[in-house]
This record gives C-alpha cells, sequence and structure tokens, in this order.
C-alpha cells in the first residue's frame, strides 16, 4: 500500500502496521536477535554475521530505524546500533490492547 493511503487509518493502526513490518521479514528479526544478544551497541558486524550485503543490512536497519525499534549514535564513520526497549515495550502495550477487544465467540 501506498503511503498516501495511510491517513485512512488511525495512528494506531498505522503504528502496529509500522512494527508488523519488521517483523514481516526473517532478515529483520535476525538483526533485532542479534542485536539483541549483544552487551552493548553493535556497528559492522551485521554483515558477516546475518550474511546480508552492507546495502541491504542499510535497508533493513532503516526499516526497523523507522518503527522506533533501535537506537543509535555515531562513533566516527560507524554508526552503532542498540535496541529501543522503551519502544517494545510500548508496541507490547499497543498490540494487547490492539488484541483485547477481540471476543471469544470466534467458530
Amino acid at each position: 500500500m501506498g503511503v498516501t493511503k495511510r491517513f485512512i487509518y488511525t495512528q494506531s493502526i498505522n503504528e502496529v502496521a509500522n512494527i508488523a513490518k519488521v517483523f514481516a521479514h526473517p532478515a529483520r528479526v535476525a538483526i533485532l536477535k542479534h542485536i539483541s544478544e549483544q552487551e552493548g551497541c553493535i556497528c559492522n558486524d551485521l554483515v558477516d554475521e546475518i550474511g546480508l550485503s552492507q546495502a541491504t543490512i542499510s535497508q533493513h536497519l532503516t526499516v526497523i530505524g523507522n518503527a522506533g525499534l533501535l537506537k543509535g549514535r555515531f562513533e566516527g564513520r560507524k554508526k552503532c546500533y542498540c535496541l529501543n526497549v522503551e519502544r517494545f515495550e510500548e508496541f507490547s502495550i499497543l498490540l494487547n490492547s490492539f488484541f483485547i477487544k477481540t471476543t471469544a465467540n470466534c467458530c
């Protein structure tokens, strides 16, 4: 769906869709998993660990970052990434409230 149609949906629906996009690709899940297992920020080891090109990793990091799930800082020419735990907590609350309204009368 084009970005131009997003205005017809609520902010919470668009938020869920943005974060769901992150989890819809196995490379992004692998990137998040790798970052979450590190002691501190990671810089250039994603290419070696994930097995994708630098350009592809950068594209995936952009999608993850646009969803607000990463924090980063520049160290010289390198960008250092870590998870935005607060955003994951916000998403958990949002997703739970999104589905809590589902009734149990499904067949």
